[in-house]
């Protein structure tokens, strides 16, 4: 059934302000930019990250933090959620060590959106 990740989109009301945020995050500019829509590539397996203009997603006016809850590997979670703070989110699940190597955390973008980081030792450990 589910085979991987193709994108996980975010959405924002105002586009032009995600995107300059999310440039300015990840250190790239998209790939693929049309009307209404961005789009990165990310990490050794090049997942891809969206952003949709929140007037194409029906009742996202009235919506409270949401958007696709998925944990992004990141290498230390502390100062993950500390760059996030520093640059206008604000935490929605503290850092949470959860045994065996994993912690989570997750924080809410200043567009609304939940944006998950973990320590995974599985992810860590493959080849890439």
């Amino acid at each position: 059934m589910l085979q991987g990740l193709a994108t996980s989109n975010f959405q924002a009301a105002d586009l032009a302000a995600a995107r300059a945020w999310y440039t300015e995050l990840l250190g790239l500019e998209p790939y693929f930019v049309r009307d209404g829509y961005l789009e990165w590539r990310l990490g050794r397996d090049g997942d891809e990250f969206g952003v949709v203009d929140a007037r194409f997603v029906p009742g996202s006016a009235d919506r409270t933090p949401g958007g696709q809850y998925v944990y992004w590997a990141v290498e230390d979670v502390d100062a993950a959620v500390a760059r996030l703070v520093a640059r206008g989110a604000t935490v929605h699940e503290p850092p949470t060590p959860r045994g065996e190597g994993f912690t989570t955390a997750a924080v809410v973008d200043p567009f609304g959106n939940v944006l998950g980081v973990m320590t995974n030792p599985h992810w860590a450990g493959t080849a890439g």
